[in-house]
């Protein structure tokens, strides 16, 4: 069974009966992208990863990371054009390599999507901390920090994360429209904060611009990829969408590209107007503002930054529901998690407990292991979406597709050797840490699996695993 597939008929069946409302559009869908993308780690991560990793040169390692974050994008986009089924790459997998391979992918997609969440979360507890401290409001330093670092609990995550939860049990249109409109804010308050800053700029901040060596920038691609992570979490949604064969890949591109403009803008601006080695905190953005004496403007552009972290929550949750729901439906994790609600159309039972995981992980770990764990987890899922891309090509390249990866042979094994050389490139404790969950995921898969799978009970598949997409294609 471990390598038993699903086809298109199953996903096509399981779509259909989902109970889930079909709500979104590929404008939606685009500002969905760009939502968990913007606020995840530009306002948090770019300070860290010039004064530690790559200096000035950061600006590079967020080009490193965008490129690699097109290709798998491109990945996404083709696939998700001929599988439009929730789970994403957990989906993906089950069509091209089978089942035992997407539970590890969506075991892994799981791992990566709640810490990438529980980071942005404590991300959004400094910047609101530093706007209510320059309002003359402090929040006590024990309700801001972990007990490893001294304190009690980050208190302004947990709250945020369950305010979401809530928030995205109720509606996916109605959580779309309100990540529309607090996107839109935070792209003003990011035009502000380059408008200001721009004049301040200096020369001589940006020498020496590879402080690190060119193993600086690569190295802070590997921190930085978190900022890109989210738009892999617009696939999630495809059994919520209108038209998801055309809209799933336009909305994936077009979200990419647009945060990797952002990020270089404003990774470039930051370096130039601060010293890197000033900039080691988790706020550089409004430091940099009232640094140079806009401190009304640093609150105000602050609000727009608490907009997109809390747009990329939105996102995150939602897509952890998405997953869970997804192997939860397949029997690889409790059926009850699966629920949908009969007003609202969502999985809010995961939608709540997954938020309430996330809070639990913001509120009690220091922030640095959450982002390296994040992205181990998240670039393995990206190097088995290009295997699993590779070998649906290979074998079922007559299936109709509405989007076409642009060279893949030559841009694929690219994607798959950077994907390995950044997780390489991250803590030994944090890869140790991701291979112990993953025995973890495949012992739990073993155990649990083979008395509850229950997406095979239909199916036409034949009993050695091998699916019968041309067949099945054909006869459609």
């Amino acid at each position: 069974m471990f390598f038993k597939k699903k086809t298109l008929e199953d996903f096509s069946a399981q779509r259909e009966g989902s109970g889930m409302l079909r709500t979104l559009s590929t404008l939606d869908l685009t500002f969905l992208g760009i939502g968990g993308i913007i606020g995840s780690g530009v306002f948090v991560l770019t300070g860290i990863g010039a004064a530690r990793y790559a200096g000035p040169g950061i600006v590079l390692s967020f080009i490193a990371a965008g490129l690699l974050c097109m290709l798998v994008g491109l990945a996404y986009a083709e696939l998700a054009s001929l599988i439009p089924a929730a789970g994403s790459a957990y989906a993906y997998t089950f069509a091209s390599l089978g089942e035992g391979m997407a539970f590890l992918c969506g075991w892994s997609l799981i791992i990566g999507y709640i810490v990438t969440a529980s980071a942005v979360a404590v991300g959004f507890s400094a910047y609101f901390s530093g706007m209510m401290a320059s309002l003359g409001m402090e929040i006590p330093k024990a309700l801001l920090t972990t007990m490893p670092e001294g304190g009690i609990i980050n208190l302004p995550a947990v709250v945020i994360t369950l305010i979401i939860g809530v928030i995205l049990a109720h509606g996916t249109k109605e959580s779309s429209r309100l990540n529309t409109i607090l996107i839109s804010l935070t792209l003003c308050a990011i035009v502000a904060y380059v408008v200001v800053t721009s004049p301040h700029a200096v020369a001589a901040n940006l020498d020496p611009f590879l402080p690190f060596g060119a193993g600086g920038i690569m190295a802070g691609a590997a921190v930085v990829f978190f900022s890109f992570m989210g738009f892999d979490t617009v696939a999630t949604s495809a059994e919520e969408c209108k038209t998801p064969e055309k809209s799933l890949p336009i909305g994936i591109i077009a979200s990419v590209f647009v945060c990797l403009c952002i990020y270089s803008v404003v990774a470039l601006v930051l370096t130039a107007t601060i010293p890197y080695t000033d900039l080691d905190r988790a706020d550089p953005v409004a430091y940099c503002l009232r640094l140079i004496g806009y401190t009304s403007l640093a609150n105000l552009v602050t609000v727009g930054i608490l907009f997109g972290m809390i747009t990329t929550l939105i996102v995150y949750i939602f897509g952890q529901a998405r997953v869970f729901f997804a192997m939860s439906r397949d029997g690889f994790l409790p059926k009850s998690m699966a629920n949908i609600h009969p007003k609202y159309g969502t999985p809010y039972f995961i939608t709540l407990v997954g938020s309430a995981l996330i809070a639990f992980i913001a509120g009690c770990v220091p922030m640095l292991y959450i982002v390296e764990l994040a992205n181990t987890g998240v670039l393995a899922a990206f190097f088995i979406v290009f295997v699993g891309l590779i070998q649906l090509r290979r074998n079922s390249p007559d299936l109709p597709r509405t989007f076409h990866f642009p060279a893949l042979y030559l841009f694929a094994p690219i994607g798959m050797a950077v994907c390995l050389y950044l997780i390489w490139a991250l803590s030994a404790v944090t890869n140790i840490t991701f291979i112990v969950l993953m025995v973890v995921g495949f012992f739990f898969y073993n155990s649990y699996a083979p008395k509850h799978r229950c997406w095979d009970k239909s199916s036409s598949s034949s009993a050695n695993g091998e699916s019968s997409y041309s067949d099945s294609t054909a006869s459609s």
